[in-house]
């Protein structure tokens, strides 16, 4: 096994794979109520090919573990209140980030009854990955760019 470990390392650096900044970031993705066109894209984003987790950025089961909350499709009436359950369920602090053009609110076809509003009037969106759907490369970049701003923004000396 260590053999194999050792002979695929080779291998990335020989293809001279980007890694990108070291982090480690944990995304706790929901579905809110969406076609699933972001769910195809967002599980191309993991795999092999694109491969998010070489950038530092996994998927976890659950939210007590997770830093980011991807939220995909409009949020319906049923989702709004677990959508909540998994935003309050997180550590601190907690972002949330919104994957596709439904989740945020544009261009959304259905029962406007069944649709509890954008997402940005339940939670604060901290990400935007605009698309229908997004490419896995625009949900890395945007993911990416979203948490250096965000590091940035933290990290800003206080004015005063």
């Amino acid at each position: 096994m260590f053999v194999l470990l050792r002979h695929l390392a080779k291998v990335r650096r020989s293809a001279a794979l980007e890694r990108g900044a070291p982090r480690s970031v944990a995304i706790r993705h929901v579905d809110a109520g969406s076609c699933n066109g972001c769910e195809h894209e967002l599980g191309a984003a993991t795999n092999p090919y694109y491969d998010l987790q070489r950038l530092g950025l996994s998927l976890t089961a659950s939210p007590r573990h997770a830093d980011v909350l991807l939220v995909t499709g409009p949020v319906t009436t049923r989702m709004r209140d677990a959508l909540l359950i998994a935003y309050h369920a997180m550590p601190e602090p907690r972002l949330v980030a919104a994957l596709g053009d439904c989740a945020l609110g544009c261009g959304i076809l259905g029962d406007p009854d069944q649709l509890s509003g954008p997402l940005e009037k339940i939670l604060p969106i901290s990400i935007r990955i605009p698309g229908c759907p997004p490419t896995p490369e625009a949900i890395a970049a945007h993911l990416i760019a979203g948490l250096d701003a965000t590091r940035r923004a933290r990290n800003a000396p206080v004015p005063g």
